[in-house]
């Protein structure tokens, strides 16, 4: 294994992901979620990226306020866009998902959709870290809180 010190997005990444063009249907983006077995989709508008759904906004977005599941998928889709690029490190990757609240971050590079990477992907990196990486990023995080609390900022 890498050190994870060194590590970038491109070692973590899934790259496989599943897009849909923004006009698609509610109901027919759920159907490809279930057939890919996944719990996100990105919505692409002109072959760019600009949104993201994740199972979760069908549930709060679409059950809350009784879309019609004929609705585009662009009606209930994350906007605008939080990605990261494949050469960014993973801290900054966990920085972004701490930040923003998020839990899969679209990996663009150049403009086009490369990759996704999950929490789930870099909770998978913590298990098998050493422990002085774990160490590191540990107090990463402390510094982190404090320094969101702290008065001297």
């Amino acid at each position: 294994m890498k050190d994870p010190k060194t590590m970038t997005i491109s070692d973590i990444m899934s790259k496989s992901v599943l897009s849909v063009d923004a006009s698609m249907t509610i109901n027919e983006a759920a159907k490809m979620m279930e057939d890919a077995k996944v719990g996100a989709v990105i919505v692409m508008e002109n072959n760019l990226p600009i949104g993201i759904v994740t199972d979760r906004d069908f549930a709060i977005k679409a059950v809350a306020h009784a879309y019609p599941i004929s609705s585009p998928i662009k009606q209930i889709m994350s906007s605008p866009l939080f990605s990261i690029s494949s050469d960014d490190s993973i801290r900054t990757a966990s920085d972004l998902m701490h930040d923003r609240e998020i839990r899969k971050l679209p990996v663009i590079d150049d403009d086009n959709l490369v990759g996704i990477v999950t929490s789930t992907d870099i909770v998978k990196l913590l298990a098998v870290s050493t422990e002085d990486d774990v160490r590191d990023m540990y107090f990463h995080s402390v510094v982190k809180i404090f320094s969101n609390y702290s008065p001297y900022h």
